[in-house]
């Protein structure tokens, strides 16, 4: 409702309690300059810069096409930000700003909200510093839908470790026959909005299926099952 967009729009930059407004919930289009801030000269509306939406969408008809084709963000770009900007799109050009829109969840860490003040990042740089291997990292990230709010945890990393180790065991003797099946399977489950962990669910039925297979090991399907895991997840075994 109105109340919620209020709230939201208070909390991620906008001015709703401002005097002179027609509508508490209408966007800042030019932003008068402020000390330590850039401006440029705005015509009669005075030195200052674009409001945050107007410049984005803006910015996005000048040098994308009028749709372009998929808009993202995390899910806490979807109001103001995204749904603003649509709006100045149409009211521009008459035509949607994006033909598709993807919102990643929130990732935090040990059940709470990752930020630079409380300085509780997790950061895949210093994972890396650390000797991690990128293949884990995926994984501990892929386990969980792009949609979804989730939280980065010892134990979830533990079991990427444990779950990549189990699919290197499996691939070097991965069965005749068995990478086609595989294959479809994960192109299934990305083709449905980017299901990553339904995907990840196909290679360790696949694995497991592998450790107890009677059919002798196939450097073939070996090779299909390790291009598809690099090509479709980026997981490199």
């Amino acid at each position: 409702g109105e109340s919620e967009m209020l709230e939201l729009f208070a909390e991620r930059g906008g001015d709703p309690g401002r005097a002179g407004k027609r509508q508490a919930l209408d966007p800042l289009l030019w932003r008068v300059a402020r000390d330590g801030e850039p401006s440029w000269p705005g015509g009669e509306l005075g030195q200052g810069r674009p409001g945050w939406h107007i410049e984005c969408t803006v910015i996005a008809q000048q040098y994308l096409p009028a749709p372009f084709t998929v808009q993202g963000g995390g899910s806490d770009l979807i109001f103001p930000h995204h749904e603003m900007g649509a709006g100045h799109a149409y009211s521009l050009a008459g035509v949607p700003l994006a033909h598709h829109y993807a919102h990643a969840g929130m990732v935090g860490l040990d059940g709470e909200k990752m930020s630079k003040s409380k300085g509780n990042l997790v950061l895949v740089s210093k994972l890396r510093a650390a000797d991690e291997d990128p293949a884990a990292i995926r994984l501990a990230i892929l386990a969980h839908h792009y949609r979804s709010d989730w939280s980065w945890t010892a134990d979830g990393f533990a079991q990427a470790k444990d779950r990549l180790a189990a699919w290197r065991r499996a691939a070097a003797t991965a069965p005749q026959g068995s990478a086609s099946g595989l294959i479809a399977e994960m192109r299934s489950a990305l083709a449905a909005d980017l299901n990553a962990p339904s995907a990840l669910a196909a290679v360790d039925r696949w694995a497991a299926a592998a450790s107890t297979a009677a059919a002798a090991g196939s450097q073939h399907d070996q090779a299909l099952v390790s291009d598809a895991l690099d090509a479709l997840l980026g997981v490199v075994l």
